[in-house]
């Protein structure tokens, strides 16, 4: 049952700072339009705004839709991780009641005797 505790409650923290840093990634390039996303291209081609960014042989990598994937792949990965923490949250309440602590714990006790 410790086992269970200590796992369930180190994985919810470190789900919920994956949470909390893909949601602060996803309004700072929201925020910035993706102009953070194109700041490693040394072209002055490039336009302030990442969504009408256009390939060039001075950027490492393709600049067409790099906008539009970063936030495709970053809102379910912030989903995902963010039901990881509660289901984490739950199994370390569940691992709590199992152990005598927390709120159920007496009623559940009585209801197994």
């Amino acid at each position: 049952h410790w086992t269970l505790l200590g796992v369930s409650l180190l994985n919810c923290l470190l789900s919920t700072a994956c949470s909390v840093g893909l949601a602060l990634a996803f309004a700072l390039t929201v925020h910035s339009r993706g102009t953070h996303l194109v700041r490693g291209c040394n072209s002055s081609a490039l336009p302030v705004d990442a969504r009408a960014a256009i390939a060039t042989n001075d950027c490492p990598f393709n600049t067409t839709r790099i906008y539009d994937t970063a936030l495709a792949l970053w809102f379910p990965s912030l989903l995902l991780a963010a039901a990881e923490a509660v289901l984490s949250g739950r199994s370390c309440l569940v691992a709590l009641v199992f152990q005598g602590i927390g709120p159920c714990a007496h009623s559940y006790g009585k209801e197994q005797v």
